[in-house]
């Protein structure tokens, strides 16, 4: 066992506990109590808060970082370079850009990614000799960086919402049909058994990117394999139009009917809702996750996170594109997006917001045992209240979760093992 101390920490409430003690035995934590740092094998200064979470991230992407910016255009032309960078990889490249990714994560304090995966065969669409050599890469890239990884393979069969075929710079994203896609994932989640710190989950990669009538067989793969379910869903509002020309209803009233509304399936961006919308999810008990950085970065919206708060929906957040990578500016930006909207301040609460930066993240990807708390996975991070953002503000949650970013980030702990310092 090892008992690391903790000057403060964030268990959950709406206010830090001081002097904690949290014993670890085999990546777990087996009890929390109040001591003294003589009493604990390791110390950790600051703030600890469990891991943070990046509910959503496509690795390949933080290749167009600083490539884009100036470009102009929208959403739909940013695409453009996304799919040449998507169509120069190889399995090898993706483990190499995915491990440099994934350290950078653990760097900032994520202990946990969801990887939304849909770069699956060679550029022309034939499979590897190893249907899942990219998912194995990404497997091997979290592994030597060191977070915790599920791995959300996605079905993305379709160029939009009326069911044309891929385009040709999409058809590596293609498995051919909805059942290669269950087998090849089937055979994934084999392949991956028990391992401690990887999980495979399964996704949509969109309404655009799947038939309505292949959507009941995404569901039903993640109903077998006990798996969380994730799809990008109204990032866009031509994807809304699309949609209900096409099939009389919204993106979300589509997976209402199709049953992929459950608590657990987690809904991507949902930038552009409607009231019925909210409902729908709220009723389902479904999670939405923001990535705020990357829809500011493509001029995507802002969504409506306080009504979807307010509605009971719990809130998780991603990196996406991974343009930035600091998961506590994604909760700084949720906060400030709402205020710019709604013209009013203080709207998500310090403890919503440490929510939904690390354990509504987690059991999105389906880690359920999340928390600084008995059963816990041993996942935290401590917030350094001397550094420049932090110093003189007071060691509070509101503190860390107003002014804190990756910078303030000073140790890293996953599974009980600290990682190195960068």
């Amino acid at each position: 066992m090892v008992t690391w101390h903790a000057q403060g920490a964030w268990l959950g409430g709406p206010h830090l506990d001081s002097d904690v003690l949290i014993d670890v035995v085999d990546g777990r934590i087996v009890s929390v109590s109040e001591g003294t740092a003589s009493e604990a094998d390791e110390t950790l200064s600051g703030v600890v808060l469990p891991g943070l979470v990046s509910a959503h991230s496509h690795a390949f992407h933080r290749a167009l970082r600083g490539r884009t910016y100036d470009a102009g255009g929208d959403f739909w032309a940013w695409r453009t370079p996304m799919y040449a960078i998507a169509n120069a990889l190889t399995p090898e490249s993706y483990r190499d850009s995915a491990t440099a990714t994934f350290l950078e994560m653990v760097a900032g304090g994520i202990t946990t990614v969801g990887e939304f995966h849909y770069v699956h065969h060679k550029p022309d669409g034939t499979p590897y000799r190893d249907p899942n050599a990219f998912g194995l890469a990404l497997i091997e890239a979290a592994s030597t960086a060191g977070i915790r990884l599920t791995l959300l393979d996605t079905a993305y069969l379709t160029s939009d919402v009326a069911g044309t075929p891929v385009s040709p710079e999409q058809k590596r994203f293609s498995d051919g049909s909805i059942e290669a896609w269950r087998d090849r994932v089937v055979a994934l989640s084999e392949t991956v058994g028990d391992k401690p710190m990887v999980r495979v989950g399964v996704a949509a990669h969109s309404v655009r990117g799947i038939s309505a009538d292949d959507l009941s067989v995404v569901r039903d793969t993640a109903a077998d394999l006990g798996a969380p379910l994730h799809i990008h869903v109204s990032e866009q509002t031509v994807e809304n139009a699309a949609t209900l020309s096409e099939h009389g209803v919204t993106p979300v009233g589509l997976l209402a009917r199709e049953g992929l509304l459950t608590a657990t399936t987690t809904l991507i961006h949902a930038t552009h809702l409607t009231q019925h919308d909210i409902e729908l999810i709220a009723t389902s008990g479904s999670i939405v996750c923001f990535c705020p950085t990357t829809e500011s970065d493509l001029g995507d919206g802002l969504g409506p996170a306080t009504e979807l708060a307010e509605a009971g929906v719990p809130l998780c957040l991603g990196s996406d594109s991974n343009a930035i990578v600091d998961i506590l500016r994604e909760a700084h930006r949720l906060e400030q997006h709402d205020r710019l909207r709604l013209m009013r301040r203080g709207i998500h609460s310090s403890e919503a917001l440490a929510t939904s930066a690390t354990t509504a993240g987690a059991r999105s990807l389906g880690w359920i045992d999340v928390g600084i708390a008995a059963g816990g996975q041993a996942d935290f991070v401590s917030i350094d209240t001397d550094s420049s953002e932090l110093s003189g503000t007071g060691e509070t949650l509101g503190a860390v979760m107003s002014s804190a970013t990756r910078a303030s980030v000073k140790d890293v702990v996953v599974a009980g093992v600290a990682m190195p310092r960068a």
